[in-house]
């Protein structure tokens, strides 16, 4: 398998995080353009590769998870501004016929990245 995927886990509660808008973009001279913005399923997963990998390209990307709004959503007194609202994750892509998997590790209070298989 090639391409990108990733998934979120909300560590606060020990379940897949649904219902979370996460953009990709681009980053080409510290500019971001967004490719796409999807919202993770039921298991925490976006149902489709963020990137093909006919899509992919090497160089650098940005996922944005926007993990305020679903921990609002979960009805926890968070302050405002909440610590954490969006998280941004940074990573470059070296080989497009490698399979690259971000997987997100969150709470309120803080998060874990990876590159998963």
């Amino acid at each position: 398998m090639t391409g990108l995927t990733t998934h979120i886990l909300d560590l606060t509660h020990g379940i897949p995080a649904a219902d979370v808008l996460v953009q990709l973009l681009r980053l080409e001279d510290e500019k971001a353009t967004l490719i796409k913005a999807l919202k993770t399923n039921v298991d925490g997963r976006i149902d489709v590769p963020l990137l093909s990998a006919e899509e992919m390209w090497i160089g650098e990307y940005e996922l944005l998870f926007f993990i305020g709004d679903y921990f609002r959503g979960k009805e926890l007194s968070l302050p405002e501004p909440a610590f954490l609202d969006k998280v941004s994750i940074r990573f470059g892509v070296a080989d497009v016929n490698a399979h690259y998997h971000v997987p997100l590790l969150v709470s309120p209070w803080g998060y874990q990245v990876y590159r998963g298989s």
